[in-house]
């Protein structure tokens, strides 16, 4: 069975679609080109604003004249990633999506399901002819998983709606209500390079297999981070075995926990002979720390030649000790919210290539002293050692309403629906709510979707039977929009 044979069909055949063109962040221009070709041939008022935003408008069906019109968003863009053992081309190649058990999973790469599916399930509304529904206007920001650039330039003028649906939930038994903003903290620092001694050799080591995920939703888990781990690596082999760094390559992308990193290393050749045995000993006992989170965790080491330039010694004490000194991982829990991740940092990118020391970083909190306050941390970590710090993509955070209208209808359908209570709760991921608030005053917001696991990796999921329930209660919601004041 395919995934276009899946139900609701409509849903699935457009989420294919979709994964057939190339949408990688800041390379939207096809899936732009793609969606307003969509609403072209549905003869349907379709709008650019200057960014790439792309807006689709839909008159109401008969008899829902008098409802308010209600914004319905998702963003097109995908994070990219892939395992290193699968060879694929994100610019030319459409996701290879499949069936597994309960699952619609990728092949060796993200499937796109975040935020794919609320965009399938908005143009599937869009194509209907028997969906009743009020006036809409769907809205497809561009860019949001690198620094929600869409949204935060959007033409608001073009907009009138004043419900928004946000369909970027992951969770089908949640509404959403409010989110984390985020700051990114980027560093670079010349290093200085110096000819390796004689009597070295070279050793390559790859740390792979992490678990890796959302750095929002995911970081309440405790996965590994494989900048920080590789960290410890390389200071436990120069403390016993004199190794230099060379080059560090570690993790991928600002919003996705590292799931690898690779460096190479030089190293006296009196070493060598011993330097497999200690490296299997003390990953034994990082193994031991994160077997549960990260059980196919593996470390990889192959010989090589001798390089011809290393760190300087002192340039490699600066980058180990500001990578020990960056925080990773929750800072702070909500006091208000149960469960909820109030702050957190991860560090995303440690590059040393080229005379160059690289980081980037991404801070979020729902509170913004406390966003303000770990990034200072952060900056203050790689300034103490000369790095020059940059940061930006500064967003803010979606601050809950326990009185939303919006909110309460939805709730109301929910437990008619299932029979059960939705769970109402804030996430500590970036949605586009807070931004889009800014820029469209006066919407009333809610967030909702089906359930999504392992995004921002390899991993990535979307459950069968939650797709079908997302959809059936979306058309219960757009059905009870209430009438226009």
């Amino acid at each position: 069975m395919s995934v276009r044979e899946l139900e609701p069909k409509s849903v699935w055949n457009h989420f294919e679609d979709l994964n057939e063109v190339p949408r990688a962040s800041k390379k939207e221009e096809r899936v732009r080109q793609f969606m307003k070709d969509f609403g072209a041939r549905l003869g349907l008022e379709t709008l650019e604003d200057a960014i790439g935003n792309v807006i689709i408008k839909k008159p109401a069906t008969s008899g829902m004249e008098s409802r308010e019109t209600v914004i319905m968003q998702s963003h097109l863009d995908m994070v990219h990633q892939k395992n290193s053992d699968t060879q694929f081309d994100f610019d030319s190649e459409g996701i290879r999506s499949y069936i597994d058990g309960d699952w619609v999973k990728a092949e060796g790469t993200t499937l796109g399901a975040d935020n794919g599916m609320g965009v399938a399930a908005i143009m599937a509304i869009l194509e209907s002819k028997d969906i009743p529904h009020p006036a809409i206007e769907a809205l497809f920001t561009i860019d949001e998983e690198t620094g929600m650039t869409g949204a935060l330039n959007l033409d608001g003028s073009l907009l009138q709606g004043k419900i928004l649906l946000n369909l970027d939930t992951e969770d089908d038994d949640e509404l959403c209500i409010g989110c984390a903003g985020g700051i990114d903290t980027n560093s670079e620092m010349p290093i200085n390079m110096e000819p390796c001694p004689e009597g070295y050799t070279g050793l390559k080591i790859a740390i792979t297999g992490l678990k890796g995920g959302h750095s929002g939703m995911d970081i309440i888990l405790g996965r590994a981070n494989a900048n920080k781990i590789m960290n410890r690596f390389i200071l436990d082999l120069y403390d016993n075995h004199g190794a230099r760094i060379v080059e560090i390559d570690g993790g991928s992308l600002r919003n996705a926990i590292p799931r690898e990193s690779f460096a190479t290393l030089a190293l006296p050749i009196s070493e060598a002979e011993m330097i497999h045995d200690s490296i299997a000993d003390f990953f034994e006992e990082i193994y031991a720390e994160y077997e549960t989170t990260d059980p196919d965790m593996s470390v990889e080491i192959e010989d090589c030649l001798c390089p011809a330039e290393i760190v300087s010694l002192d340039d490699q004490n600066k980058i180990i000790n500001s990578i020990y000194a960056i925080y990773n991982g929750v800072f702070k829990m909500s006091a208000q919210i149960e469960g909820l991740v109030e702050t957190s940092s991860s560090l995303a990118r440690v590059i040393v290539k080229d005379a160059c020391f690289k980081t980037q970083s991404l801070q979020r909190s729902s509170v913004e002293s406390s966003k303000m306050d770990i990034a200072n941390s952060v900056r203050a970590a790689l300034e103490a050692v000369g790095a020059n710090v940059q940061q930006g993509g500064d967003y803010p955070g979606w601050a809950p309403n326990a009185n939303s209208p919006i909110l309460k209808e939805t709730e109301k359908i929910y437990k008619e629906m299932f029979n059960e209570n939705p769970k109402v709760q804030a996430c500590h991921a970036g949605l586009e709510c807070g931004i889009l608030g800014d820029r469209v005053p006066g919407l009333d917001m809610i967030s909702f979707g089906p359930t999504i696991q392992a995004p921002h990796s390899p991993d990535e999921r979307v459950h069968i039977q939650s797709v079908q329930k997302f959809w059936n209660y979306l058309q219960e919601v757009l059905k009870n929009i209430p009438s226009k004041n």
